[in-house]
């Protein structure tokens, strides 16, 4: 079972209203409720400030009811304000109640929940809040520490030190996350993890924008949402049938070619797959520019290093 926690505050009885960061929780959620074939991927709760008053104590509950229970994966995201308490070092989540700092959710104790979930096999925690880069950070005031506990990630907007922007309809962040969780992210068999997220957000944003994020304590990542593969599991799985061995060389021929006299449709076939590959970079010609002058001219084809990548995975059963 997967479940998510989906909070997102625009309205501030206290501190300065933003603008987008409902329709950013709702977005996310609805996004990450189906994969993209449209099986059930997280069983989700929205709270917004258009909705429902967002106190401390109402998030604090939820939270907590989060991470409860035995599930899979258990994902909280929250758009609103952050702020960095410096007396006490402390990170924290702004409620809808908010005045003063000591009524800010401490990240701290978020995670240390989190960590104390130890039936929840994987926590995802995503900010999109000013400041939210001291997630799991050591709290040096403090005796004990914030630390990224077993089976836990953490995805935040920006450094320490940073605001979080917001956009035209979403926040910077968020408006980078939908378009990764929407395939933009994904591997070649469609899988969209984590650490995917966090490389599109990164390279898509500069040197002088908000740096996000990324801390992780995972042995493996997990698929956080899944999408159309590049290219068929049935193709994937004949890369060692075309390859011996990781250097191997498939040889082609005019035959392989649909517009040459001597074309096999056998291997037209064949040759339509290996183009496939050669589009998302896993095969490669030899010899050649373009894998139809690789038949035109007798030369052959041959893994990239992603291509060997797959080819092991094909070997070891991964799909």
């Amino acid at each position: 079972m997967r479940k998510g926690l989906f909070i997102g505050i625009n309205d501030y009885t206290h501190v300065s209203r933003l603008s987008g960061c409902s329709n950013d929780a709702m977005a996310m959620a609805s996004v990450l409720k189906t994969d993209a074939n449209g099986d059930p991927n997280f069983k989700n709760i929205v709270l917004t400030s258009a909705e429902d008053y967002l106190s401390r104590e109402k998030l604090e509950d939820q939270i907590r009811e989060l991470f409860s229970g035995d599930c899979n994966v258990a994902l909280l995201y929250f758009a609103g304000h952050g702020s960095f308490d410096t007396d006490t070092d402390e990170g924290m989540l702004i409620p809808q109640d908010y005045k003063s700092a000591k009524d800010g959710i401490r990240l701290s104790d978020i995670l240390n929940w989190a960590s104390k979930a130890t039936k929840i096999k994987n926590k995802v925690i995503i900010l999109d809040c000013c400041q939210s880069g001291s997630a799991g950070e050591l709290r040096a005031l403090r005796s004990e520490g914030s630390v990224v506990g077993d089976g836990m990630t953490i995805l935040t907007a920006c450094k320490k030190e940073e605001p979080a922007m917001e956009g035209m309809q979403h926040g910077v962040f968020t408006g980078l996350l939908l378009q990764a969780l929407h395939g933009g992210a994904a591997n070649i068999l469609g899988k969209i993890t984590p650490g995917s997220l966090y490389s599109f957000v990164d390279n898509a944003l500069d040197a002088w924008e908000q740096r996000p994020v990324f801390k992780t304590n995972v042995s493996q990542f997990i698929s956080l949402r899944e999408v159309s593969p590049l290219i068929p599991k049935e193709i994937l799985r004949k890369l060692p049938e075309w390859f011996a061995e990781a250097e191997s060389v498939y040889p082609l021929a005019p035959s392989f070619e649909p517009t040459e006299p001597e074309f096999n449709p056998e291997h037209g076939d064949v040759f339509a797959q290996l183009q496939k590959c050669n589009r998302h970079s896993l095969v490669e010609p030899v010899d050649a520019e373009h894998m139809y002058y690789a038949a035109i001219h007798s030369t052959g084809c041959r893994l990239t290093a992603l291509g060997a990548y797959y080819r092991e995975l094909a070997i070891k059963g991964h799909f």
